[in-house]
């Protein structure tokens, strides 16, 4: 199959597209690295050039912090809807969009706005979309895991708040392993997907499994309060860390969801962070999306 991918030089397009060319699909990679520049591909007719000859679409664009040349309403809407509506302007049917957990109707943070709003505007297409709604996505070259693991190996375990914030981490390869499904004939299409690892757990237990073993025990441990956090997180938001306003916001709403769609639609158990989380060495394998 002949597939556009974009978003491809980042951490989940890198791992879609090896997976995609593994399993011996054609791709057309479209990325910043490629001089792809989303903030420009704002018509449909902007993106039927790169649907010629096409087959299928897969949208990985997406940040997790905005910055002045990045923009959610750029990025996450204006630049995917136009693409949804020259897919349905063309012979192109099978659409993916990579969305985000928390994109439904009880979003309230600007992330999770904007990427509902495209997905809300693909689901009015005629077209055989999927839209895949991963977590907390971890694995090799994954800046969150990384960065997690950073927290984690401190001298004691630093916890925003009481850490108990409810998440459910899925591996990388469950998400590329998604995507494939999603291209296979016969696959049930117009299908929205939550996707999410077997177990629900807490912050703290993400950061104690991935605590090497030359700290095996966390019996010191601080628990910053919130307002601190969010006081800090305001500060350092014009860096685009990962401790932004939005993103502590989002943790403290808690991300999970069932299991058992994703496990019936892969026809097997998603991996177990308990079993296979990334080794150290493997999150810088890849350079961080």
């Amino acid at each position: 199959m002949r597939i556009l991918l974009t978003g491809a030089s980042g951490f989940l397009g890198r791992h879609i597209l090896s997976a995609l060319q593994q399993a011996g699909h054609e791709v057309r990679a479209v990325s910043r690295r490629t001089g792809a520049d989303f903030n420009a591909l704002r018509t449909p007719e902007d993106w039927l050039p790169e649907l010629a000859g096409m087959d299928a679409v897969i949208n990985c664009v997406g940040i997790i912090a905005e910055s002045a040349s990045q923009r959610f309403a750029s990025l996450h809407v204006e630049a995917p809807v136009a693409l949804f509506r020259a897919c349905a302007r063309s012979p192109v049917r099978r659409v993916i969009q990579i969305s985000a957990l928390g994109a439904d109707d009880m979003a309230s943070s600007p992330y999770h706005l904007s990427k509902r709003a495209a997905d809300e505007a693909l689901r009015g297409l005629a077209l055989d979309w999927f839209v895949l709604r991963p977590s907390l996505v971890v694995g090799a070259g994954g800046r969150s895991t990384a960065w997690f693991r950073r927290m984690a190996n401190l001298p004691l375990l630093v916890l925003p708040g009481s850490g108990e914030q409810a998440i459910q981490p899925i591996h990388v390869g469950d998400v590329a392993a998604t995507v494939l499904k999603c291209l296979e004939p016969g696959a049930p299409s117009r299908l929205t997907l939550d996707l999410v690892g077997p177990e629900a757990m807490t912050f703290r237990r993400l950061l104690l499994l991935l605590r090497q073993d030359s700290r095996p025990n966390a019996s010191l441990v601080w628990q910053i309060p919130l307002p601190w956090l969010m006081a800090i997180s305001y500060l350092a938001a014009p860096f685009q860390l990962l401790l932004s306003p939005d993103n502590l916001h989002m943790l403290q709403r808690g991300n999970t969801a069932d299991v058992a769609p994703l496990a019936q639609f892969l026809g097997r158990m998603p991996m177990s962070m308990e079993n296979d989380l990334p080794r150290e060495e493997d999150d810088h394998e890849l350079s961080a999306a």
